[in-house]
């Protein structure tokens, strides 16, 4: 967010958050990139210092904040280069589902866990065949007395290896109960806990980038779970993720706009002290130019993101907007980060380069959460509708 929207309080969570980084993140991250994974403590070191869970209810072992807070934190993440560390996905993409939509028991015994760092979160909606299409989702569940038996096949499944608890997407087409209109297919969210009965984790999948966020497929067969354990209404599935996708485009527009802006730093520290044909990179007309074009980009989306945040905080409809934010961001990032590491010739393509890193890390924010082609199809339809 620009400075000039931080009041105090958010200036003293950012420094606190950016300081916390520094001691407990950076120091140790080189070694989560070659591990595969950030370790299961992280979260409970995040927990103890209040950076989970930021705007759920302090009853629920939230903070009661409001999302510029989690607009903060997120953008300090991605300034520090942690791409895999993805505190937000499980506070403020995985813990309001369960914070909407939970019943008050579902709420009492998950969100203080997910708080305090002790349980960590995962959401299984994508599959081998289905991509961002929802609606041809083929794992089920099936009523069977007091439970539920739950069958299909998970993947990219982000904290897939580390989570406790992993909120299901499944088709109940069969739920006599179900309360659903025939314009959807009839999804039911389900919070399984990864130690029920069939309930496999698979593979630890070998990525392009963002390699210290663990991704894994998870398999269901015959896992049953209680009827307690269905999140809402049976049924409801598809109208909960669709609400609730505005919110996590947004936190993949403010992160990949972020990111964006860390490129662009490690591209100015190196291009002031790199020289080609006798002088600095800086002093070329090409490079300054390509540099007034990625700062532009960026300054013009972080208005217009920034305008999103605050209509997401005031709890206005940001379905269109959220879905333009994260398109231009997405693709800003992408943009930026290849032009950067142009600018580093040679050595941008060494893995040693922290610019080849966040090259790598930017190609997968243009898939998640619908790809560039799904915000442009729900961008028209929502100019046409």
């Amino acid at each position: 967010m620009h400075e000039r929207l931080l009041n105090d309080d958010l200036k003293l969570f950012r420094d606190t958050f950016r300081d916390w980084l520094k001691r407990e993140v950076t120091p140790h991250y080189e070694t989560w990139e070659r591990n595969g994974l950030c370790p299961r403590e992280i979260y409970r070191k995040a927990g103890d210092q209040g950076f989970l869970l930021l705007d759920q209810p302090s009853a629920y072992g939230g903070l009661d904040l409001d999302f510029r807070f989690s607009a903060v934190l997120i953008e300090e993440s991605a300034l520090a280069g942690a791409n895999g560390l993805a505190l937000w996905l499980h506070s403020d993409i995985i813990a309001p589902y369960i914070g909407h939509f939970g019943s008050d028991a579902q709420k009492k015994f998950w969100l203080p866990k997910m708080a305090s760092g002790e349980a960590i979160a995962a959401i299984a909606m994508s599959e081998p065949g289905t991509g961002s299409d929802l609606q041809a989702m083929q794992m089920t569940a099936v009523r069977d007395g007091d439970d539920w038996v739950l069958n299909g096949t998970k993947t990219f499944i982000s904290n897939g290896i580390n989570s406790d608890v992993v909120i299901v997407a499944a088709k109940t087409t069969n739920a006599t109960n179900a309360s659903t209109s025939a314009k959807y297919t009839p999804l039911t969210l389900f919070i399984v806990e990864k130690s029920r009965a069939g309930l496999t984790v698979g593979r630890k999948l070998e990525k392009l980038g963002l390699k210290a966020q663990d991704t894994a497929e998870l398999f269901f067969s015959d896992c049953r779970v209680p009827h307690s354990n269905v999140l809402g209404e049976v049924g409801q599935g598809f109208i909960y993720l669709t609400k609730s996708l505005a919110r996590e485009r947004m936190c993949m527009a403010i992160y990949s706009l972020a990111a964006a802006r860390f490129a662009l730093s490690l591209t100015l520290d190196y291009i002031d002290s790199r020289l080609a044909f006798g002088k600095k990179i800086s002093a070329f007309q090409n490079t300054r130019f390509k540099l007034a074009d990625m700062a532009t980009e960026i300054e013009v989306t972080q208005a217009f993101l920034d305008q999103c945040v605050l209509d997401l905080n005031e709890g206005r409809d940001i379905t269109m907007n959220a879905a333009i934010a994260k398109l231009k961001a997405t693709e800003v990032l992408g943009r930026v980060t290849d032009d950067c590491l142009q600018l580093f010739g040679g050595w941008g393509y060494m893995s040693e380069y922290p610019i080849s890193r966040a090259y790598a890390d930017a190609r997968v924010w243009r898939i998640f959460g619908g790809t560039s082609e799904i915000m442009r199809e729900i961008i028209a339809r929502k100019m046409i509708e």
